[in-house]
């Protein structure tokens, strides 16, 4: 079950994401298979070496960053190594804890408000997507509503299968005739490019940190185990370096699905809930095998009902972050600042906004610290 929903609740938005940076339909479809086969392995090797459910997952923050810096590169291969570096900063986390300890104390709001601003992007698309393709974003998102009520767990799933069924009675099934049911993997030779790896790297790097690594770490030891972080940040960078070379985004521990694994659904005897994520493992690998099929269902889509999905997939986490951004009062002009410039969608000097949102905040932040104590400090 947890395979299934993570998968089917965010592949699209992974797809979207490498096309945005300029993935053919073919590296798209290697990109998919590599993360299946990359994350599904490192949840059955660490979960049976260290006799805890560790699972794995895309960054599915990070995927949504890509959708939202598009334009930055049209060229895959400076994509590629922005991905390779933002996974070898992964490694470096993982080498050097001084380092991981400094990524944990990034202030929560500027972290949040960033991946806010990278997110409200993709979560407008099912309006606009209700007023230019009705016919075909309406009924999905009825759909999606419905099963929020009935069964939540379900209703982006069931939204991408409603897409998939519409979609194949308006434009026919001839469209899917060319299908490639087993994808391949597609090498890419990364093209370093600094402005590139500036604007994707740092960014990507952080929101995986912050928005998978940090919160997957604890949810896990919120059930009472104790997260092998450093194995799962080396592990996880360097099999993310090595994929990237075919496409994939960093992997990382999961966040959400974690708690299916590591909860008592799982199993009720908590010293044998390693398994869980050793079949979700598994499960991932037989359905990266789909990223063929599915990266046609995406490319035949129109680009507007796709990011409809996702951004209805994307809407919790939406509001997970802009919640965390502001819930310090002393920081929400911080927040509220990084919000705006991430979403503006700007690029200075070839860099994109998710960095000079960062970086704007972060100012803002110390000026406004540096302010507050001014006045309390008292004149002798």
């Amino acid at each position: 079950m947890a395979a299934i929903t993570g998968f089917s609740s965010s592949f699209a938005i992974v797809l979207a994401g490498l096309v945005a940076v300029g993935a053919t339909q073919s590296q798209a479809a290697s990109g998919l298979l590599v993360i299946c086969l990359t994350q599904g392995l490192l949840s059955i090797v660490l979960s049976i070496v260290f006799r805890v459910p560790v699972k794995f997952a895309w960054s599915t923050p990070g995927a949504a960053l890509l959708v939202a810096t598009a334009g930055i590169t049209g060229r895959f291969s400076e994509a590629v190594a922005a991905f390779v570096v933002a996974s070898l900063l992964i490694v470096l986390v993982g080498l050097w804890p001084a380092l991981g300890r400094l990524i944990a104390r990034i202030p929560r709001p500027i972290a949040n408000a960033m991946l806010a601003g990278i997110l409200l992007p993709l979560c407008l698309t099912p309006v606009t997507a209700a007023v230019e393709i009705p016919f075909l974003a309406i009924p999905v998102i009825v759909v999606w509503l419905l099963l929020l009520r009935l069964a939540p767990r379900w209703a982006v799933p069931a939204a991408i299968v409603l897409a998939a069924v519409l979609l194949v009675v308006t434009v026919g099934p001839t469209a899917f005739a060319h299908i490639q049911l087993f994808p391949h993997l597609d090498f890419v030779v990364p093209t370093f490019d600094p402005l590139v790896v500036m604007s994707l790297s740092i960014p990507l790097f952080i929101v995986t940190m912050a928005g998978q690594n940090i919160p997957g770490a604890a949810i896990l030891e919120s059930f009472g185990y104790r997260a092998p972080v450093r194995s799962a940040l080396i592990a996880s960078g360097a099999l993310s370096a090595m994929g990237a070379l075919f496409g994939g985004i960093p992997i990382n521990l999961a966040a959400l699905t974690q708690a299916l694994t590591a909860g008592a659904d799982a199993s009720p005897d908590r010293e044998k809930r390693w398994i869980a994520p050793v079949s979700a493992g598994g499960t991932y690998v037989v359905l990266g095998l789909l990223a063929g099929a599915a990266t046609a269902f995406v490319a035949a889509s129109p680009p507007l009902l796709i990011e409809a999905v996702a951004g209805l997939a994307l809407l919790g986490a939406l509001i997970g972050a802009v919640v965390a951004a502001v819930e310090q009062p002393a920081h929400r002009v911080s927040a509220i600042v990084t919000f705006l410039v991430t979403a503006s969608g700007i690029v200075v000097a070839g860099i994109g906004s998710a960095f000079w949102g960062l970086l704007v905040g972060g100012i803002v932040m110390l000026w406004l610290a540096w302010h507050r104590q001014l006045k309390q400090t008292p004149v002798s």
